[in-house]
């Protein structure tokens, strides 16, 4: 399996990937880039913003298929395409695509469950290099040949806003941010002999009522739970987190990228 197939994306029972990824073409070596457009080819611009999986691929989907050399993703998780079409798309790119360097820098979120340890483990054995940053990552970056960026915005009800953009000046900005992230982070076999916390999916939705302030009766209805076994699934939570009080736990899931 080549290092392009490891950059696909996460593929699990949703069919899932990891993110958008592409890159420029040697051909063209400019500041412009050329889409389609009523049957004839204009230029797009070196910088853009669109909103949505959909309009990135419309409007950007020409990246995707053509890396040559360095594909580079730093992530908060494995779950930043929210529309499986979109998922499915972006991974038959990659897999088309010439990448021969991959490098994929997430937060401790993405070792949550079982399924994402595994699926890393497995990107690791294909030839991408894997790495686990301290904490967690805001929104999904990936850097293409050092030419192209595309950086995701915050999740919003119509889709998050995406820039792409080629002008090397923001590129080479982007891409000296992520080696300094890189290089503080740990290699993925290493942080998995660690003392990494991993909680099941329960867990993290006792997690995230705890961080919305209700009151332990109003998040024990909320989960439909009763109220003693809310309370114990805190206490486990504590205990797992290392935690000697709630805010104590809130602290260090936010240390590990485990909120939110």
């Amino acid at each position: 399996m080549t290092a392009a197939a490891a950059a696909e994306g996460r593929q699990g029972a949703d069919g899932g990937a990891v993110g958008p990824c592409g890159c420029g073409t040697r051909r063209d070596p400019g500041r412009w880039r050329r889409r389609r457009h009523n049957g004839r080819m204009a230029p797009m611009a070196e910088s853009m913003t669109v909103h949505g999986d959909t309009e990135l691929l419309a409007r950007a989907g020409h990246l995707f298929s053509s890396v040559r050399e360095e594909f580079v993703c730093a992530a908060r998780d494995l779950d930043t395409w929210p529309r499986p079409a979109a998922r499915r798309v972006a991974r038959a790119r990659v897999r088309d695509s010439g990448a021969t360097h991959v490098r994929k820098l997430l937060s401790p979120a993405a070792l949550a469950d079982e399924g994402g340890r595994a699926h890393l483990a497995e990107l690791a054995a294909r030839g991408a290099r894997v790495r686990i940053a301290a904490g967690a990552l805001p929104h999904e970056t990936i850097i293409i040949d050092r030419r192209w960026a595309i950086l995701a915005g915050a999740d919003a009800p119509g889709g998050r806003a995406y820039t792409v953009t080629g002008a090397p000046t923001l590129v080479g900005g982007v891409h000296a941010l992520f080696e300094a992230a890189w290089e503080a982070a740990t290699d993925l076999a290493s942080f998995l002999r660690g003392d990494q916390p991993h909680l099941d999916a329960g867990s993290r939705t006792v997690l995230r009522a705890l961080g919305s302030g209700a009151t332990d009766e109003a998040a024990a209805r909320e989960l439909g739970m009763s109220l003693r076994t809310y309370r114990r699934r805190v206490a486990g939570l504590l205990d797992a987190l290392d935690a000697g009080s709630r805010f104590q736990a809130g602290v260090r899931a936010g240390e590990l990228g485990l909120s939110g």
